[in-house]
């Protein structure tokens, strides 16, 4: 099975091509379509995940609607069969892993939220006691659950590293109003899906969610809930005090660490077990969340 690494939608404009999205402009709307890139410490590797493009756009689908009580997002359809008429010869690049939706005004900021001390953030705490200007309790340890979600907002970088800021340091960016509603609205969204995925036995550790702004209403925009913006772990295997086994593409990084490589570009070709093992993490993450709710890969 082949990997879609880059679409080709001759006549419609390209609005932008991410990391993992090639978005397309349709005036008042964007036509975003998920790939099988995959990228690691800002690289994206040469070789793809095989459906990967199909079950982040399950996933966030299944996750908009679990979360539009909380706020409206962006979606319009993801029914190619809806779609304007000059998308439809397209079909083939875009059923099951696109996504036609309103055009907002991005908020230039990274809303995450952490429920459990990891990656960065227990990095910086193990250095200081604190998170992005948040003190926390002494004496945790890595992985282990916090006393309640924390907003760790961080700038929001088109290419390169994005960067940990403080509430404080947000707020300049955005407004105190606007971003004390942003921190809201991200931990409830967090802690209403960590409660449904604890259910379902699988962890999720911390999220990153982008919004925009529509006629000033806050619209959460892009992905929602991924492999690739959250970390997913097995509640079964779960232990503090050690880095915890994944659904998400830290597989992909551990491997990576084991190479002689600069994290620099070029990024090297991931070998075909890395991306098989790659592909069924996604997979099984998506089977456990969202199978036996109308969704289907």
């Amino acid at each position: 099975m082949n990997a879609l690494l880059k679409t080709d939608l001759e006549g419609i404009p390209l609005f932008a091509r991410g990391k993992v999205r090639d978005v397309y402009d349709l005036d008042e709307r964007l036509l975003i379509v998920a790939t099988d890139r995959i990228s690691a410490y800002d690289c994206v590797m040469p070789n793809g995940i095989p459906e990967k493009g199909k079950v982040l756009t399950a996933m966030s689908l299944f996750w908009f609607d679990l979360t539009k009580d909380i706020v409206q997002n962006h979606l319009i359809t993801a029914d190619v069969g809806r779609y304007p008429e000059a998308l439809r010869r397209f079909e083939d690049q875009l059923e099951g892993r696109s996504m036609l939706v309103r055009k907002a005004k991005r908020i230039d900021l990274e809303c995450v939220v952490r429920g459990y001390l990891s990656g960065s953030g227990w990095k910086e705490y193990r250095a200081t006691g604190v998170v992005c200007g948040i003190r926390l309790p002494p004496g945790l340890r890595e992985s282990e659950r916090l006393p309640a979600p924390i907003f760790t907002p961080a700038t929001k970088a088109d290419s390169g590293h994005d960067e940990n800021i403080s509430f404080e340091q947000a707020a300049d960016l955005v407004g105190e109003a606007l971003a004390g509603r942003l921190r809201e609205i991200s931990i409830a969204i967090y802690e209403k899906a960590r409660d449904y995925a604890d259910g379902r036995g699988i962890l999720i550790a911390d999220t990153k969610f982008e919004f925009g702004l529509i006629d000033g209403e806050i619209i959460l925009i892009d992905e929602i809930l991924s492999p690739d913006s959250s970390r997913f772990w097995p509640k079964d295997r779960y232990a503090p005090g050690r880095p915890q086994d994944s659904f998400d593409k830290q597989f992909v990084r551990d491997y990576l660490d084991t190479l002689d490589w600069d994290k620099a570009p070029p990024a090297p070709a991931l070998p075909d077990e890395i991306v098989r093992k790659t592909a069924e993490k996604y997979r099984e993450a998506y089977q456990k969340l969202v199978t036996g709710h109308g969704s289907r890969v």
